[in-house]
């Protein structure tokens, strides 16, 4: 893990940052990394450039969304009956 130094913050700033992490029951580091690693979350923009290169990628898909949802469905029903013991019925 790296370290981030952050000089000259003024008092009034600290004494917020310092009373908004008190109410999330967090010490001020905790806080802070939480607001950092927020902030360096993909913008919208990142995020589509990402997946419009997944999409040119893998090229077109002609299954139906439906048909995705019904199998991942089905799947995760199989094995939930599977680890609780139920017969499957299908």
């Amino acid at each position: 893990m790296k370290e981030i130094l952050i000089r000259n913050v003024d008092d009034e700033v600290h004494a917020r940052l310092k009373e908004k992490a008190a109410r999330e029951g967090k010490s001020l580091q905790a806080y802070l990394r939480d607001k950092l690693e927020e902030a360096s979350a993909p913008s919208t923009e990142e995020f589509l450039a990402t997946a419009k290169r997944i999409r040119e990628a893998i090229g077109p898909v002609d299954t139906p969304v439906e048909e995705v949802i019904r199998e991942v469905r089905d799947e995760r029903e199989a094995h939930l009956a599977e680890v609780l013991g139920i017969p499957d019925e299908r």
